[in-house]
């Protein structure tokens, strides 16, 4: 009886170190979430989110999600295939008129990612990153690659719970 005892609590402690931290479902939570929030940014981009939003928990590090966004549509049509130098203009003074906007809604999120994400340790680093995509004519100069806000899930919840969780979060562009 003690042997089949050991054994069972042998393949449960195997079972239990080989399933992941963070499941799956948790990570497609998030993912939904930060698909949502993206998306509701600005009403004059039909393709804003280019794709599903993309999470992986990486053991050691942590949650890192992953989005590729258009700031602004495709001034290109059927019946008029170039665009104007006042158009490109235009995209480009909105494109950098959004960026700050998508930062707080990027830090936004980090905050309820954070919340959400119970099985992340404390430790560990929950990270967002909104990859921009840009069309073939428009103007980049001045405008980064790519936004990322990340912050220890832990600092970031004890900040959040004080009111000022904006001191953890570190935003980078690239």
């Amino acid at each position: 009886m003690k042997k089949i005892a050991l054994s069972f609590l042998l393949l449960a402690a195997v079972v239990l170190a080989a399933a992941p931290r963070v499941s799956r479902a948790s990570l497609r939570a998030m993912e939904s979430s930060l698909d949502e929030r993206i998306s509701r940014l600005w009403n004059d981009v039909p393709y804003l989110l280019i794709g599903p939003t993309r999470g992986v928990y990486l053991e050691g590090y942590g949650a890192v999600f992953t989005a590729e966004v258009h700031l602004v549509s495709d001034r290109r049509s059927l019946m008029a295939a170039a665009v104007s130098k006042a158009d490109v203009a235009q995209a480009h003074q909105t494109s950098l008129e959004r960026i700050p906007v998508l930062k707080k809604a990027l830090r936004e999120a980090l905050v309820s990612t954070a919340a959400s994400l119970d099985t992340v340790p404390g430790q560990e680093q929950i990270a967002i990153v909104a990859f921009l995509d840009h069309y073939p004519w428009e103007d980049v100069s001045g405008m980064p690659a790519s936004v990322m806000v990340t912050a220890p899930k832990g600092k970031l919840l004890e900040a959040q719970r004080a009111g000022n969780a904006e001191s953890v979060i570190q935003v980078s562009e690239n």
